[in-house]
C-alpha cells in the first residue's frame, strides 16, 4: 500500500471516528508515537503527512546538531508545554539508528559536516529538509491531538469486565479462560473449574478490566491493583507509579509469608486470646440472661403495684356507684308516693274517708307531718346523689411521662474527678465530670477514706476508720464538699453515678494530701506600707500584681552609680500570734523575682518606713542573692523568712544544717539548690515551735523548712520585684473555708 493510500484511509477512518462510527479504544496503535512509543503529545504534521511527537522532533535535531536545535526550537511553538510528557532517551534514538529503523543519507554520526536541517521519517523511512526555517516550518495536528484526548477520556471512562457466569447483578470478572472464552469472578471460576476434572487444567489469565483484550503485567502501587499496559500509557493510571508484575509478586508474597509466620508463632496466643473471649461469650451469655430476669422482675413488680391500684379503684368505683344508685332509688320511690291513687297520697285519700273523730285525729297527725315533709322536699328538690365521677378520675400525665422518659441503656458510665478543679485542705471539695455523650443520671456518690499519714499512731492505723470508706449523702451535681478531714493526711476519692437503681463502675481513685495545719484566711492589706505606684491590687483584694512602669524606669538610672531598685512589699491583713497555720497561693511562671514567706511586724516597720537605696544589694538579708554575708546571717535566727521564685524556678537559700533543710538538695550543692517552680506553693507557720515550711501544694512535699524568730506578731508577706503576680487561693481569701 502506497502512502497516498495510506493517508486516504488514515483521513477516512478520522472521518468515522468524528461522526462516533468508529469506536475510539479500536484505534490505539494509530495514535503511539513511532519514536516514543507513548501517545502523541503535540504532534507536528511532516511533509510525508506523518506526524511525530514535537519532543521527539527536537530530540532527532538534537542528535543532528546542537545550534540546529536550538534555532529551530526557540521559534516554533513558544506557547507550548515542554515537560507534560517524557523526552525520549538518546539511547532510544541510538537503538533506532543502529537498527537502521531511521537510517537515511541525512543522519550521519560520525558526519563532520552534517546536514542540520534533515530528520529521518521513522514512518516512510525518507529524509526530511526542514529547510532554514526549522522545526517552525511544521504544523500541528489539531486533529489528532483531539483524537488522543478524547481517548484518554474514553480510557478513563472505560467500564469494568463484568462476569458473564453471575447472575444478576454480576460481579467484576477477575479471570479469563482462553479455553472456555468467558470471564469469571473468583467464586464462578472456582465453580466451573472444580478441582481434579479437566477443567481444571485449563489456561487462564488476569484480564484488565478496562481493556477487554489485554493481560495485566503491572502493577500500580498507588491503586494497588494489577494494571496492563494501556492503563500506564494513557488510562486512570498514567501518572501512577507501577512495578513490574514479578517485582510486585516477589514483595507481597514475602510481605504474605511474613504475616503468617508471625500469625504462627503467636499461635499460643491467639489461643490464649480465644480462650478469654470464649470466656467472655460465656459470663456475656449468664449477664444478659441475669439481667433478663432481673428486668422481668421489676416489670413484674410493676405490674402487679398497677394491677392492686387498678382493682382497688375499681372496687372503690363500684363501691361509691351501687350507695348513689340505692339513693336515688329510694328517691325515686318516694316520689312515685306522692302521686294520687298511690303510695302516701293514697294512703292519706283512704284516711280522710274515716267518719269516727277520735281515730282520724289519732292516724291524722302522724300522717300531716309526713305529708309536710313530703310537700317541703318537693319545694326544695334536688337529687340525693351527684351522678359525676369526677373524684375518680386520674390524671396520669406525670407517671406516663417517667414512663416514657425510663432509660434501659444499661449500667451508666462511671465519672471521672477533675484534678484541676479539686481543692482539699482541713475540708475537700471534689469536682468530677461526667463523659461527652452520656445519658442522664439520678444521683451520684462520692466516698472516701483515709490511707494514713505521718501523725497517724499505730493505734489509730488500727482503727475501724483506717481505710474503710465513707459514702456521702446522695449528690444531684457535679460537686460535693467533704467535712472533718484529718491534718497532713493522705485521702483517697472516687465517685460512682446512678442511674434507674442501677450504679455506674467507681472512678479511678485520685489520692489528695491535706495540709499540715488548719486553713489560714487573709486577704492582702492595702494599707501597710502598699505602693499604689508600682503594685496593682484587684478589687478583691486576692490578686496582686507588679508591673515595671515608668517609675520602675526612672529608677534605674541609678544603677550607673552602683545603686540597686528595692522590693515592693505587700502583706496580708491578718497577724498570728500563736497555733500552727497554712496558706496557698499561685505564682505566675512569667514572674521576674517574687520574695514569699513570713516577716514579724518589727521588721515590717523596718522595711515599710525605712526605705534604702544601698550601694549593694549585699546589704539586705532578703535580697536573693548569694552572698557569704547573707550565708552567715541566715545561721541565725531572724524574725523574718523569705524563699526567692521568679523566671519559672525556685532558689533555695544557703543555710547550715542545723537552721534548716531541704527535701532535695544538700546546703553546699548549687545544682540542687534550683528547682522548678511549683503550679502552687504552700506556707506553714508553726508560732509555737517557731518554725516555718515551704510546700509544693499539690503533692505537699515539704521542699524547705527553717526556724524563725516569733517574738511579735507574724504576717505572712509577700516582696515583687520588676513583672510579677501572686494569687493566693480561693480557701485563704475566704477568711475561713467555705466553698
Amino acid at each position: 500500500m502506497s502512502d497516498s493510500e495510506d493517508m486516504t484511509e488514515f483521513a477516512s477512518i478520522v472521518e468515522r471516528i468524528e461522526r462516533g462510527e468508529v469506536p475510539i479504544k479500536n484505534i490505539e496503535r494509530e495514535l503511539i508515537c513511532p519514536i516514543c512509543k507513548e501517545l502523541f503529545t503535540h504532534p507536528l504534521i511532516l511533509p510525508c503527512q506523518h506526524s511525530i511527537c514535537h519532543k521527539c522532533v527536537r530530540e532527532l535535531l538534537m542528535l543532528n546538531h546542537e545550534d540546529s536545535f536550538d534555532a529551530g526550537s526557540e521559534c516554533s511553538m513558544p506557547g507550548s508545554p515542554r515537560s507534560r510528557v517524557p523526552s525520549p532517551s538518546m539511547e532510544r534514538l541510538d537503538r533506532l539508528v543502529r537498527s537502521g529503523s531511521i537510517s537515511s543519507p541525512g543522519w550521519r554520526r560520525g558526519s563532520v559536516t552534517p546536514r542540520v536541517t534533515t530528520i529521518p521519517c521513522p514512518g516512510c523511512q525518507h529524509d526530511i529538509d526542514l529547510g532554514e526555517r526549522g522545526i517552525s516550518m511544521l504544523f500541528r495536528n489539531f486533529t489528532l491531538e483531539s483524537i488522543v484526548e478524547r481517548y484518554r477520556q474514553a480510557a478513563r471512562a472505560a467500564v469494568a469486565i463484568m462476569c458473564n457466569i453471575c447472575k444478576p447483578p454480576p460481579q467484576e470478572a477477575t479471570k479469563s479462560c482462553m479455553d472456555c472464552k468467558a470471564s469469571y469472578c473468583n467464586e464462578c471460576f472456582k465453580l466451573h473449574h472444580p478441582w481434579g476434572t479437566p477443567k481444571a487444567q485449563h489456561e487462564y489469565v488476569l484480564m484488565c478490566p478496562e481493556h477487554e483484550m489485554e493481560k495485566v503485567n503491572m502493577y500500580c502501587e498507588v491503586c494497588r491493583r494489577p494494571v496492563c499496559h494501556l492503563c500506564k500509557l494513557g488510562g486512570s493510571h498514567a501518572n501512577h507509579k507501577v512495578t513490574t508484575m514479578s517485582s510486585a509478586y516477589k514483595i507481597l508474597k514475602e510481605k504474605l509469608a511474613k504475616s503468617i509466620h508471625y500469625l504462627i508463632s503467636k499461635e499460643d496466643q491467639v489461643r490464649t486470646q480465644i480462650t478469654g473471649l470464649e470466656l467472655l461469650i460465656n459470663q456475656t451469655e449468664e449477664n444478659g440472661q441475669l439481667a433478663e430476669r432481673r428486668a422481668n422482675e421489676h416489670f413484674e413488680r410493676l405490674f402487679e403495684t398497677l394491677q392492686e391500684r387498678k382493682s382497688e379503684m375499681l372496687r372503690s368505683i363500684e363501691q361509691s356507684r351501687n350507695r348513689r344508685l340505692d339513693q336515688l332509688k329510694g328517691q325515686v320511690e318516694e316520689y312515685q308516693g306522692m302521686l294520687e291513687n298511690s303510695g302516701l297520697v293514697g294512703y292519706a285519700q283512704e284516711v280522710l274517708k274515716e267518719t269516727d273523730q277520735s281515730c282520724f285525729v289519732q292516724t291524722a297527725k302522724q300522717l300531716h307531718v309526713r305529708i309536710q315533709k313530703a310537700t317541703e322536699s318537693l319545694r326544695t328538690f334536688h337529687p340525693s346523689a351527684d351522678p359525676c365521677f369526677d373524684e375518680f378520675v386520674l390524671d396520669t400525665s406525670k407517671e406516663e411521662t417517667l414512663l416514657k422518659e425510663m432509660c434501659f441503656g444499661g449500667v451508666p458510665d462511671p465519672p471521672l474527678i477533675d484534678l484541676s478543679n479539686s481543692k482539699v485542705y482541713n475540708e475537700a471539695s471534689i469536682c468530677w465530670r461526667l463523659s461527652d455523650d452520656h445519658l442522664p443520671t439520678d444521683h451520684h456518690v462520692l466516698e472516701y477514706r483515709r490511707l494514713g499519714g505521718p501523725s497517724q499512731s499505730p493505734s489509730q492505723e488500727d482503727g475501724e476508720d483506717s481505710g474503710v470508706w465513707r459514702a456521702t449523702d446522695r449528690v444531684y451535681g457535679p460537686s460535693t464538699v467533704v467535712c472533718d478531714l484529718d491534718p497532713n493526711s493522705l485521702y483517697a476519692f472516687r465517685v460512682r453515678s446512678c442511674r434507674n437503681s442501677m450504679f455506674s463502675p467507681y472512678s479511678p481513685e485520685v489520692t489528695f494530701h491535706t495540709p499540715p495545719a488548719p486553713a489560714f484566711g487573709f486577704l492582702f492589706s492595702d494599707k501597710c506600707g502598699f505602693s499604689t505606684e508600682r503594685l496593682i491590687l484587684n478589687k478583691r483584694r486576692d490578686t496582686v500584681e507588679n508591673v515595671a512602669g515608668m517609675v520602675f524606669l526612672l529608677a534605674a538610672d541609678r544603677v550607673q552609680t552602683g545603686s540597686y531598685i528595692g522590693l515592693d512589699y505587700i502583706i496580708g491583713d491578718t497577724g498570728i500570734s500563736q497555733g500552727r497555720h497554712y496558706w496557698a497561693f499561685k505564682v505566675e511562671p512569667y514572674s521576674y523575682m517574687v520574695k514569699v514567706g513570713v516577716a514579724s511586724d518589727s521588721k515590717l516597720l523596718e522595711w515599710f518606713h525605712n526605705p534604702r537605696d544601698t550601694s549593694s544589694p549585699r546589704y539586705d538579708h532578703d535580697s536573693g542573692h548569694d552572698s557569704g554575708s547573707e550565708d552567715a546571717c541566715y545561721d541565725l535566727s531572724q524574725p523574718f523568712t523569705l524563699l526567692t521564685l521568679g523566671m519559672g524556678k525556685l532558689f533555695i537559700p544557703k543555710a547550715s544544717s542545723s537552721s534548716s533543710s531541704t527535701a532535695n538538695a544538700q546546703p553546699g550543692d548549687p545544682g540542687n539548690r534550683v528547682l522548678p517552680l511549683p503550679q502552687r506553693l504552700g506556707v506553714c507557720l508553726d508560732y509555737d515551735a517557731c518554725r516555718v515550711y515551704f510546700y509544693d501544694a499539690d503533692t505537699m512535699r515539704c521542699l524547705y523548712e527553717r526556724q524563725v524568730d516569733c517574738s511579735g506578731t507574724m504576717y505572712p508577706a509577700f516582696g515583687l520585684m520588676g513583672s510579677g503576680k501572686v494569687q493566693l487561693e480561693e480557701f485563704v481569701t475566704a477568711k475561713r473555708l467555705t466553698f
